[in-house]
């Protein structure tokens, strides 16, 4: 009898481990290393070859480096400087036998903002075909005169891989406006950037791999 439950209960644990889908966990990083090229930058922030973008070694994140990409207002800013937006279509190529989601991403910036402005960034990151209904809003308040980072992450049920076999691009999408609300405008500039002359302040978008 004792035989009989202890085989019992190792038929249990067999099924119950059958039961498990693959990709309950994530899949291993691919060792053949995947490729980005800007194929289209459209917006006021990001004129043509102003935006780069380099995988990470490890596979697991890229980052988007600007450095065109600020609205201000007040001070020598024109009406058109209070928003400033940057949407670039990435051709991601990846190892074959694999597909990709963008799990996380870090934003960063520099906010100068007088007291009483304030200022938002909105973004969005969606493949080719896709609706965009995934949108981020962060605000920021005056007075304010810092390195700034906002990082979105997205739940592994929540991950939105592209098809397999699909070579989709991906679409970034951000936009920056900046608001003059009760300071003095006349007097004073605020301004809220994505821009990075030294490396620091780049956009990070964090991988998650599935095999296909």
């Amino acid at each position: 009898m004792f035989k009989a439950l202890a085989t019992g209960t190792a038929l249990l644990a067999a099924l119950a481990g059958a039961a498990s889908p693959a990709s309950a966990s994530p899949a291993p990083t691919p060792r053949n290393q995947m490729t980005i090229n800007v194929v289209a930058a459209n917006g006021s922030g990001c004129p043509w070859r102003s935006a780069q973008v380099l995988p990470s070694r490890d596979n697991r994140s890229f980052t988007v480096t600007y450095s065109r990409f600020t609205a201000q207002v007040g001070v020598g800013a024109q009406p058109m400087d209070a928003r400033k937006n940057c949407q670039l279509a990435l051709d991601v190529r990846v190892p074959q036998g694999f597909t990709y989601a963008i799990s996380r991403t870090d934003y960063r910036g520099f906010a100068h903002l007088e007291r009483g402005a304030y200022a938002s960034l909105s973004a969005f990151t969606y493949f080719q075909g896709e609706s965009r209904t995934d949108l981020s809003r962060y605000t920021f308040s005056g007075p304010m005169d810092a390195n700034w980072q906002r990082s979105r992450a997205v739940g592994i049920k929540a991950l939105s891989f592209r098809p397999c076999g699909d070579q989709r691009y991906l679409n970034v999408n951000n936009e920056l406006r900046v608001f003059g609300g009760s300071s003095k405008v006349r007097k004073t500039t605020s301004s809220l950037t994505m821009d990075s002359t030294d490396g620091r302040l780049d956009t990070v978008y964090h991988v998650s791999w599935k095999k296909c």
